[in-house]
């Protein structure tokens, strides 16, 4: 493969390999600037780094697909093109997996088996990702480009099932390793300093994760994997506390020179700006007197509304597909709040909020709202990839379907998943939520799941999940292809239909030989092409 080198890089890439090479390496018969051999303790943070880093546009487009923010107006009236996401898509076969590859080689010939396991739990969930966004890909003949510079792409199902394997060799190969540790040094893993039951705990989670992924495909085998999988739920991420502490998140520095922030922070706090914030969130948040919205959203101006209004409550953003021009509102429109960018927390009055409101409260010593810029916030945000709250709503909603654990057991799942998510917002962020809040709240949701009948609700855990997961619009948006929950709004004026998967790079349309003659066709059909778990 012919790529160009990625936009987005987060230079924090640098700072660790700042920091791992103040060691004394040098051989006065090495030359230290050529190591002949890949040293893998640079290589592992740089694959954890750029994996995040290239997600940008997949995550931002997908977030942007499902309502969560508005990234792009072209992408958020369903028109795709071959740039779109041209920069992940590079960025993830000449970095992320160029490295991965690497660790994995020499890693294996060295016997590191801890360096072995980690990046091909890396490997697993980033091209189990890239098959939930584009469907084919190239998988085996990929990253060998003296071999093969133009790489066959593969179905989804089939690279599924060698991801499946590669799960089970990385927990084999942890297992090769004694005690409670997978590196000798802890500081090159950037996900979990190297703990082991950490990273195998992140492994039967992305099982899970996977195998109710494609229960639509075939239901049984499906269940059969899940009812083994929570049978031991200790080994899952949350485990039985309901804890947070083995989340696999990605989390972003607070550094400004060089800048670590996270990227919808360091887009956001600025003069300029890219997103609009979902005016369909905004709205459930809203009018479900939902306490995460002050978490989510922060308004720049008081009183500002939709369509640039000066009489409203400064929840400003768009309606999904809305093709108007931008007007000057770079100071008015409501922007990114301290979860998951790393902003600043709305803690200011807002009008009009229901007098029944018993969560979403106004505060008796408000705060103001502000024009925001580089210097406000910490930029010190996450990427939740895969979390508790999403396990526990992965369990309920299998429960539900697959009839994988019992009803009771499914509520309780769908409880401890909202639970999960306040939590863990509330630790992220530095400003927890009352515990009364959180209680009250979820207590609320469960009247409601009892109220129920069962599409009602699977209805209730898909959005609560879809909620959760703001942040992760990948997630949300493979959910919503399967389970077409929670119901969206409408576009106000589309340019397509809603997209089933994303747009190749054009840089592989144009390079790569085995598609080049039927490029074109190729593009167009992945609008409407389901993946294969999407039946």
């Amino acid at each position: 493969m012919k790529f160009r080198y990625k936009k987005y890089t987060f230079l924090v890439a640098g700072i660790l390999l700042l920091n791992s090479s103040c060691k004394k390496f040098v051989d006065i018969n090495d030359d230290p600037n050529n190591p002949t051999v890949a040293q893998l303790s640079l290589l592992l943070p740089s694959s954890e780094i750029s994996m995040a880093s290239n997600m940008y546009l997949v995550n931002s487009g997908a977030s942007t697909f499902i309502q969560h923010a508005i990234f792009s107006s072209n992408l958020g009236r369903f028109q795709q093109s071959g740039t779109s996401f041209n920069d992940s898509w590079n960025g993830f076969y000449s970095q992320s997996l160029n490295d991965i590859e690497t660790i994995i080689s020499t890693g294996t010939q060295q016997e590191q088996w801890g360096y072995v396991a980690i990046a091909k739990l890396e490997k697993a969930y980033l091209y189990s990702i890239m098959v939930d966004m584009w469907g084919k890909i190239p998988f085996s003949e990929s990253n060998q480009g003296q071999v093969y510079d133009s790489p066959a792409f593969e179905e989804g199902a089939e690279i599924y099932e060698k991801v499946f394997v590669l799960i089970d060799e990385a927990i084999a190969d942890a297992n090769k390793v004694s005690g409670t540790t997978l590196l000798t040094s802890g500081g090159v893993d950037v996900f979990y300093g190297g703990t082991k039951t950490s990273w195998i705990s992140m492994a039967n989670s992305l099982k899970l994760k996977l195998y109710n992924q494609i229960r639509l495909v075939d239901p049984a085998r499906s269940a059969a994997a899940i009812t083994a999988l929570v049978s031991t739920p200790a080994t899952l991420i949350g485990g039985t506390t309901n804890a947070n502490t083995t989340d696999f998140i990605f989390k972003f520095g607070s550094s400004i020179s060089p800048n670590n922030r996270h990227p919808w922070h360091r887009i956001e706090y600025q003069a300029s700006k890219t997103f609009y914030m979902s005016q369909s969130l905004i709205s459930t948040l809203f009018s479900n007197d939902d306490p995460r919205l002050r978490y989510y959203i922060f308004r720049q101006n008081a009183t500002a509304g939709l369509n640039n209004s000066t009489n409203s409550n400064g929840y400003y953003g768009r309606e999904p597909g809305d093709p108007t021009a931008v007007p000057a509102d770079l100071s008015r429109r409501a922007t990114f709040g301290i979860y998951p960018a790393g902003g600043l927390y709305d803690n200011a009055t807002i009008n009009n909020l229901p007098a029944t409101n018993v969560f979403l409260t106004n505060p008796a010593s408000p705060g103001a709202v502000k024009v925001v810029g580089v210097n406000d916030g910490s930029g010190a945000g996450v990427l939740p990839l895969i979390t508790n709250f999403m396990v526990k709503f992965i369990r309920a909603e299998a429960a539900l379907t697959l009839n994988t654990e019992s009803p009771a057991a499914a509520r309780q799942h769908f409880i401890d998943g909202v639970t999960a998510s306040l939590n863990s917002i509330g630790t992220i962020s530095g400003i927890a939520m009352p515990a009364t809040t959180i209680s009250g709240f979820t207590a609320k949701l469960a009247a409601q799941y009892d109220a129920a009948n069962a599409a009602e609700k699977l209805n209730l855990v898909m959005t609560q999940k879809y909620i959760a997961s703001y942040g992760n619009g990948m997630e949300s948006y493979t959910d919503y292809r399967r389970t077409a929950l929670p119901v969206l709004r409408g576009l106000a004026s589309p340019l397509n239909v809603f997209p089933l998967r994303m747009y190749y790079s054009d840089t592989e349309l144009t390079t790569n030989s085995t598609i080049m003659d039927n490029a074109s066709a190729i593009q167009t059909a992945q609008q409407i092409t389901p993946v294969f778990w999407d039946k």
